[in-house]
């Protein structure tokens, strides 16, 4: 949370140590559930972990928090969205029953089998 001191970051999810983080800067978080290594390394870093019951005393309002949140195109589903698939210039993965011979591998898909998209 660079350039968010004196921000209390609110995450709605529990968080977790990372060992690849060596340093970390004070900083207040709020989640649902801290990790007993992660809540350990915070406040040695001089931070605070708060539940959301202290988040709703000291900022009823939700002055002066970032609400934070994961990357919210990684699930599979979102691989399938777009252009259809087969179109040229298509990315969007189809919806197959298996990855063998026989499924979407025919015409259209190969030159040896008439034509290519």
């Amino acid at each position: 949370m660079e350039c968010k001191n004196g921000k209390i970051g609110v995450i709605v999810g529990p968080v977790t140590d990372d060992t690849r983080v060596y340093e970390l800067p004070p900083m207040k978080v709020t989640a649902l559930r801290f990790t007993e290594t992660a809540r350990a390394r915070i406040e040695k870093a001089g931070g605070e972990c708060l539940t959301f019951d202290q988040l709703a005393l000291r900022a009823p309002l939700g002055k002066d928090t970032v609400l934070l949140r994961g990357p919210k195109n990684s699930r599979e589903a979102v691989k399938h969205f777009g252009k259809a698939p087969g179109v040229p210039h298509s990315h969007t993965k189809p919806y197959v029953r298996s990855k063998g011979r026989k499924f979407e591998k025919a015409r259209g898909k190969r030159n040896s089998k008439g034509f290519r998209v």
